[in-house]
């Protein structure tokens, strides 16, 4: 009897846990969250496909191929024709774009033509010190933007607020390869402060890690952070002289201060994200440079390597996972709306 009642009430369990269920995936499907969510990801399906077309296209427009890369310029005809013919690099276009999307859609980005190692493995070797660098950029840049941002806002046209429009002008106009050069003169050669090249993993040494990325964080993040600032500081002086909600906040008597940072910036950041979103494909892009110059063992210098030698597979694993990368800050810029704004968390209900 003990035997039998434990079975049935086990097999009770699943049938219970079934309309919970049910029931979890149907207040998912009415989320305005879940459905923005959603849209953004299928929305997304033709743009990454736009991006590695294109890309196949462009490479296939570059003088010389993987063949002539692996063997040089002694190369004979008839060495390359049997290559090109192992490789596949002889088959119509969208032959060869085919196999690739095929491999693709079935969860397999293909090998290396040089190397012969799989395209995953090697963006698994590599993204993670890229990413690091990416996230270590964006924190310094928006965690320096936001407070210079309030308070040059908080007195426009004053002694702090100057200072930062001239630091914003000569930060935009110095490319990062520039100031990784200057910086690498004057923190590693002259004041011999952070290690001018390399890379430590942080599971082996955080602090070492830190510090071989510092400079190239720096050289990344000191030009966002200058638009961040100066759009930041012009939305913010906006909203203080000319939103009603300003003017209604101060005849309450609440503090200026509180004015300044509770109502005004939470309104501006908006902007902000919307900027910041936009720029992670520059954000992405900067990274290449700077890798080479500080040799670190990210994606940028794999990137770089794989279009010099036409390495198609490669070339076109990397560009699709940078695409995945902006289309995901975009889809997080969207739902930090949602953060800011419950009108939009509530699908609009409120407006």
């Amino acid at each position: 009897m003990i035997a039998s009642g434990a079975v049935a009430s086990g097999a009770a369990g699943p049938v219970d846990a079934g309309p919970g269920a049910l029931r979890a995936l149907r207040a998912l499907a009415r989320s305005a969250t879940a459905r923005v969510v959603a849209i953004r990801l299928l929305s997304a399906v033709p743009v990454l496909w736009g991006v590695s077309f294109l890309t196949f296209i462009l490479l296939n427009l570059l003088p010389g191929d993987a063949a002539s890369s692996i063997l040089g310029l002694n190369a004979t005809p008839q060495e390359l024709a049997a290559l090109r013919a192992k490789l596949g690099l002889n088959e119509p276009f969208f032959t060869r774009y085919g196999h690739w999307l095929g491999g693709v859609l079935s969860g397999h980005l293909g090998a290396s033509l040089i190397s012969g190692q799989s395209v995953s493995s090697i963006l698994s070797q590599r993204i993670p010190v890229t990413l690091e660098l990416i996230g270590y950029a964006f924190v310094l840049s928006v965690a320096f933007a936001v407070p210079v941002a309030v308070l040059s806002a908080r007195r426009p046209r004053g002694i702090f607020d100057r200072i930062s429009i001239w630091l914003s002008m000569l930060g935009l106009a110095t490319p990062n390869f520039v100031l990784a050069i200057v910086l690498i003169l004057v923190l590693s050669v002259h004041l011999n402060l952070l290690p001018p090249i390399g890379y430590t993993s942080p599971s082996a040494d955080l602090a070492g890690n830190l510090k071989f990325l510092l400079m190239p964080a720096i050289s990344i993040a000191f030009g966002l952070f200058c638009a961040y600032n100066r759009l930041l500081r012009a939305d913010i002086v906006e909203q203080l002289q000319r939103e009603d909600y300003v003017v209604f906040a101060r005849a309450k008597g609440i503090a200026p201060r509180r004015v300044l940072v509770r109502h005004a910036t939470r309104n501006s950041l908006f902007g902000l994200i919307t900027i910041v979103a936009v720029n992670a494909g520059t954000l992405i892009g900067a990274t290449v440079i700077i890798e080479q110059i500080f040799a670190l063992p990210g994606i940028g210098q794999e990137l770089i390597s794989a279009i010099s030698q036409k390495d198609v597979p490669l070339v076109e694993g990397i560009v699709v996972v940078f695409a995945v990368v902006v289309v995901l800050a975009n889809l997080v810029a969207d739902l930090l709306y949602a953060v800011l704004d419950p009108r939009i968390r509530y699908g609009g209900r409120g407006a």
